[in-house]
């Protein structure tokens, strides 16, 4: 037996495109990423617009249905009053209908008697009564009321059948002072709720300033502790649920504190026990230089060897010394004004590379910093002897103001090589205690410890400075390592503005 074919499934890509079309609005109208200020804010004012608004309906709502009821009631009973009296005026003479229908009050009445209709108003005719409740009234002989729409206003239409009379009565009651008092009564409800949604809002930002705020205070000692500040701790408050959070914070930084304490006294401790056998390693390395030609060719190679590590290891813990002082707070600045372009020379002069160019631009050789001689040398040295370890070639300094700065109260000193150039991601990596760069493997051999970079960072950072490192913008492949410091005195105005180039010597 062949089964019966299944009839086809209605597509399903509607309802996919549909919440796909809903979702990606949802994403564009709704921010990703919304504060924990802001999510406390728009919830107060939020939850008393909803409050505020619900409480306003309810309240209209019940306003208007007993107000209106009440109107319609008082008007029904005062139709049937007006309507007993035009009966007994009608069963009196029944000629005088007009007559009959004057009665006291703005009502606007109409009689139909012996197929005729007559009103005393002509503002209300027999079209401005609607058909069911004629029917009602006229044809089932039941009196009824109805609101409707008459002219720009509400009204209300009673009908009531006058059977002694043989006629019917219909009266048209104006509702407009109902509407007027609801209008107030809808305006002031909104200005209410206006009211409480500001009242809200208020308090939502009083309530996230307080809630946000220890949370403010935890990021500002994160911060300071991330400067290097290990003393810094949060406040004991007495709220239980903040109270864990600022023991287990205060915990952690003392912790974090102690260990820091401790790589930094073990480091000056390893340093300071290694400069004396080191200064004896030295001098008998030098014993031995001063007789090397006693001694056999591989033996001279050996102590050359021998002599240049010493060397190294000997800048190695000089490095690792003042490391430890910068972790131990002990760097003390002598800061004393310094002409830039003369104490640049000097210190590419005690460098490896004692004859690099100087590049300045016009004013800069009239400017003085104010600075450590010392450490500022040394930033500078460290700079020229990071170049010649990474360069092909020749590295070069430039003197210039700072290209972001019109006043002139910053300058520049840059230091540029020829070598392979930083790798993306490589320029604050290098200025990390014993980072050698990602490719240094590739340049530089086993020269340096990593060290170099870095101290030349706290000095700077010492002297309300900065430097960074970036690779050259005029086409050549390399790197660029700038220094930025403030200029203590502003160099005179000068009409050349061509570049200067001078080799140190």
């Amino acid at each position: 037996m062949i089964p019966a074919p299944q009839p086809p499934r209605p597509p399903r890509y509607r309802r996919t495109r549909a919440r796909r079309i809903i979702r990606n609005t949802a994403r564009a109208l709704l921010p990703r990423r919304i504060g924990l200020r802001h999510r406390i804010l728009i919830s107060f004012g939020a939850g008393a617009m909803i409050l505020s608004g619900v409480l306003a309906i309810t309240t209209y709502g019940f306003t208007r249905s007993s107000f209106v009821q009440q109107r319609e009631t008082a008007e029904i009973n005062q139709a049937f009053a007006n309507a007993k009296r035009v009966q007994t005026d009608l069963l009196a003479n029944s000629a005088d209908v007009i007559g009959a229908l004057e009665q006291f009050g703005s009502a606007q009445r109409l009689l139909f008697s012996n197929g005729v209709w007559t009103s005393n108003s002509k503002g209300f005719t027999q079209a401005d009564i609607p058909t069911a409740l004629k029917t009602r009234v006229v044809t089932n002989l039941k009196a009824a009321n109805m609101i409707i729409d008459h002219g720009t206003n509400a009204a209300l239409i009673v009908g009531i059948p006058l059977e002694k009379a043989h006629a019917f009565y219909f009266e048209l009651e104006s509702l407009r002072e109902t509407q007027d008092a609801l209008r107030s009564v809808f305006i002031a409800l909104m200005l209410s709720g206006a009211i409480a949604t500001a009242v809200g809002i208020g308090l939502g930002l009083l309530v996230s300033g307080r809630t946000v705020r220890p949370l403010v205070q935890a990021a500002q000692a994160a911060s300071a502790i991330a400067e290097g500040r290990f003393d810094t701790r949060l406040e004991t408050t007495q709220d239980r649920d903040l109270e864990m959070l600022t023991t287990a914070f205060n915990d952690m930084v003392a912790t974090l504190q102690t260990r820091v304490e401790r790589d930094a006294r073990f480091t000056s401790d390893v340093s300071h026990e290694l400069r004396s056998p080191l200064m004896t390693l030295a001098a008998s390395a030098q014993v031995m230089h001063s007789r090397r030609d006693e001694l056999p060719e591989r033996s001279q190679a050996a102590l050359d060897l021998l002599i240049g590590d010493v060397t190294r290891f000997q800048g190695l813990v000089e490095d690792l010394l003042e490391i430890s002082r910068f972790d131990a707070g002990a760097i003390r600045l002598i800061n004393e004004p310094l002409a830039l372009l003369e104490f640049v020379r000097q210190a590419i002069a005690v460098s490896s590379l004692p004859r690099t160019d100087v590049i300045f631009a016009a004013g800069t050789d009239q400017i003085l910093v104010q600075g450590d001689k010392r450490r500022l040398a040394r930033v500078f040295a460290n700079l020229i002897d990071n170049a010649r370890i990474h360069s092909g070639g020749k590295p070069k300094i430039i003197i210039q103001f700072a290209d972001d700065d019109p006043t002139k109260s910053r300058v520049w000193v840059i230091v540029e090589d020829d070598g392979s150039g930083l790798i993306d991601g490589e320029e604050e990596k290098i200025f990390e205690r014993f980072s050698r760069g990602g490719s240094a493997g590739q340049r530089a051999g086993s020269e340096g410890a990593g060290l170099g970079l870095a101290l030349a960072a706290e000095h700077i950072a010492l002297h309300s400075g900065s430097i960074w490192a970036e690779n050259r913008r005029d086409g050549i492949r390399g790197a660029r390592f700038i220094v930025d410091l403030d200029v203590f005195i502003q160099a005179q105005p000068v009409d050349a503005a061509q570049l200067s180039t001078e080799a140190s010597s």
